[in-house]
């Protein structure tokens, strides 16, 4: 029986952990959950699941939960309540599905205490992959990715020697606006662009897909997981998201993992590996699929995609500086106040803004983060 603790329970990763928790009682156990500001999904996950723990972000959420439940359950607050979470020994995997930057400090505390990680959030190593991984070289520690292209790979590396790697091949869906022209960027409303045409994600995530910044995050983040140049790292559309990911040898093989657009599926992977559990997933029908489609992305069109590309081969604190510039940009977006065409504008503006470091520490980091929220919460368009 293993114990979970799920920083960011009440999103769609979270609850989509809990789905697989809820299917295999006799694995897994839930120690703790955290959230935002949702309490009212929080209170139900509680009476189901039974975690020693919870934690709200919201303080005033917080107190509201706290009267609500009666002193039944240890309620922690704040940003310091979600890093006690984090920090306490009594679980054995932390699920990282908290949304931004915000993932990050707490899922250095469970690395520096060993755990298992089944990471989500992808800014983690985005922002700090060198950082990370030295850490969970030194702490003993394990990421097992969640995002599904990554599990993907992680699945077609497994008995596999890297060195024998040419390459590996990110599928991307394109997004809703993949058969749109760039022009139709200037007037897409946000009801457009959270309408993803394969997967049911948060605003955030969901937004990142239709400028495709998504896969570019997850460009950088394959960089640190396996150790690959960013030009042994490919990216293809395929819009049927059905091949998660692929993985070309170098003797022109290629292996891919296959799967409906399901996140269940790569949850339960990285809980349960290096076993694998049965469950009651929808199975992949290939007949009734019929056929796959692939093609190259347009990065003049797709420009976030791009830029992702420059910052990995840059370094330094380059990717610090484009993941938080985006966060800004996309919660911009979505509250009207710029257009869709502008995150990618705003993103370009920050690189050429914020100096550049080659080689940030940790606090570092942290200020830089700081820095470009700043400034690009300045910008009025």
């Amino acid at each position: 029986m293993k114990r979970v603790l799920i920083l960011g329970s009440t999103g769609s990763i979270g609850v989509n952990a809990l789905n697989v928790i809820r299917d295999l009682p006799d694995k897994f156990s839930v120690e703790g959950l955290t959230t935002n500001s949702k309490i009212e999904l929080l209170e139900e996950q509680i009476k189901e699941f039974k975690p020693n723990f919870v934690s709200v972000k919201d303080e005033s959420k917080a107190k509201e939960l706290s009267k609500k439940l009666n002193g039944s359950i240890e309620i922690l607050a704040g940003e310091e309540g979600i890093l006690q979470a984090a920090s306490r020994a009594n679980y054995d995997i932390l699920i990282g599905a908290m949304v931004g930057f915000s993932g990050l400090i707490p899922t250095i505390e469970a690395i520096k205490r060993g755990k298992r990680i089944a990471l989500a959030n992808k800014e983690t190593l985005v922002v700090a992959g060198e950082i990370v991984t030295r850490l969970v070289a030194e702490n003993n520690a394990e990421i097992i990715p969640v995002d599904s292209e990554h599990s993907a790979i992680y699945q077609c590396l497994v008995g596999e020697n890297l060195k024998e790697v040419e390459k590996i091949i990110l599928t991307a869906s394109g997004g809703p606006f993949l058969n749109k022209d760039k022009s139709f960027f200037e007037n897409a409303t946000v009801d457009e662009a959270l309408n993803h045409p394969n997967w049911k994600m948060g605003s955030k995530i969901t937004i990142d897909s239709a400028t495709m910044m998504n896969k570019g995050l997850e460009v950088i983040e394959a960089h640190w997981l396996f150790g690959l140049p960013a030009e042994k790292i490919e990216v293809v559309i395929h819009p049927q998201s059905i091949i998660h990911s692929m993985v070309q040898f170098v003797d022109g093989s290629i292996k891919a993992q296959l799967g409906l657009p399901d996140m269940k599926l790569p949850i339960q992977y990285a809980l349960s590996f290096p076993e694998r559990f049965e469950n009651r997933f929808q199975r992949t029908d290939l007949p009734l699929i019929n056929s796959f489609s692939f093609f190259e992305p347009d990065f003049d069109k797709f420009e976030c995609l791009d830029l992702a590309y420059q910052v990995l081969k840059k370094g330094g604190n380059s990717p610090c500086i484009l993941n938080a510039a985006n966060e800004i940009a996309v919660e911009k977006f979505l509250r009207k106040e710029i257009k869709f065409s502008d995150i990618s504008k705003l993103n370009r503006q920050a690189l050429e803004k914020i100096e550049f470091n080659s080689n940030p520490n940790f606090e570092q980091i942290v200020e830089y983060d700081r820095k470009t929220r700043d400034y690009i919460k300045s910008l009025v368009l």
